[in-house]
């Protein structure tokens, strides 16, 4: 259940951060052109070494949206039905007023208790594919990586085995410390947002069913007591709605800023002949730096390696 004037409140707080990320980026990137490549999911791809179906060879060093790219998009549709549907003009101070115990209203109660555990177990699910997205994550940790001075990762790869070799970390570790922490001195509202919303025992007890339902009661059956990232025994609807209203903000503002990039770097290259020349940090077959200008389609908003003929 989701409460647009909770919605709109956490929107006007976080947009503001999201805002100094953006200068902040624009003033700490090492190329002009490297805040561009976040949007457009710069990436290398080594299986183009074994693709033989094709007159030229072709470099390994891609833009587009990739099969992660193309989940995101599912995953968004699922979100935004999901918001449409299930947003309340009323306030969260009168929705609990009405829950307040009172032994006429006792069935009514406990319908409205059942509803709002049956719309959590949804929202647990939308939680999930924001927190296991590789998209989000991969492009939070390039936007993170930027804001303090590093080179655009064209060799971002998550790490999804305990054997993966060079990889850059596994999610949790890449959202708490190579995102989050990262604007703990530089924006540190947007830091906290971040601590406020992703919980690593959390996704992993939605993740595995690990959790039950009591009264207005979230249990949580994954505590650890060596863990100190599996600390929680459970969280109260009220701690949810407040973790998960925050969560969706940080996604809805992350796409906001995506777009701006896009539009903002559009303008820029109408001034250029519709072009934009970026940077490639290769280490295949050897490490160097490559200089390629990419070429924009202002009807369609979009880019590509070559103009449109």
């Amino acid at each position: 259940m989701l409460f647009k004037e909770l919605l709109d409140s956490k929107y006007r707080e976080l947009r503001i951060e999201f805002e100094k990320l953006y200068h902040l980026i624009l003033k700490m990137q090492t190329h002009d052109s490297d805040l561009l490549l976040v949007h457009l999911n710069a990436f290398y791809n080594p299986d183009v070494y074994s693709w033989d179906n094709l007159e030229e060879k072709m470099s390994p060093y891609m833009f587009g949206p990739n099969h992660e790219g193309h989940s995101e998009n599912t995953h968004h549709s699922f979100i935004g039905q999901y918001i449409k549907h299930n947003i309340s003009l009323e306030t969260l101070e009168n929705h609990l007023l009405n829950l307040e115990y009172r032994e006429e209203k006792r069935e009514e109660i406990d319908g409205l208790n059942f509803d709002e555990a049956i719309s959590i177990q949804t929202e647990m699910l939308i939680y999930l594919k924001i927190w296991e997205s590789d998209t989000f994550i991969k492009k939070f940790f390039q936007l993170a990586s930027l804001s303090v001075g590093a080179d655009y990762d064209w060799h971002y790869k998550l790490q999804t085995t305990s054997r993966e070799k060079g990889a850059t970390g596994t999610r949790d570790v890449i959202i708490r410390t190579k995102i989050r922490d990262r604007f703990k001195k530089s924006i540190p509202k947007l830091y906290n947002a971040f601590k406020n919303c992703y919980s690593f025992q959390i996704r992993n007890s939605i993740a595995h069913s690990q959790y039950s339902i009591l009264g207005r009661s979230i249990l949580l059956n994954n505590y650890v007591k060596e863990d100190p990232y599996s600390q929680l025994h459970n969280q109260s609807f009220e701690e949810w709605i407040e973790r998960f209203h925050e969560t969706l903000i940080l996604y809805t503002l992350y796409h906001e800023l995506l777009g701006t990039i896009n539009n903002n770097y559009g303008i820029v290259a109408s001034k250029m002949d519709n072009t934009i020349p970026i940077r490639i940090s290769r280490k295949e077959p050897k490490e160097e730096i490559e200089y390629r200008t990419i070429h924009y389609r202002s009807v369609f908003k979009d880019w590509g390696w070559h103009p449109d003929e």
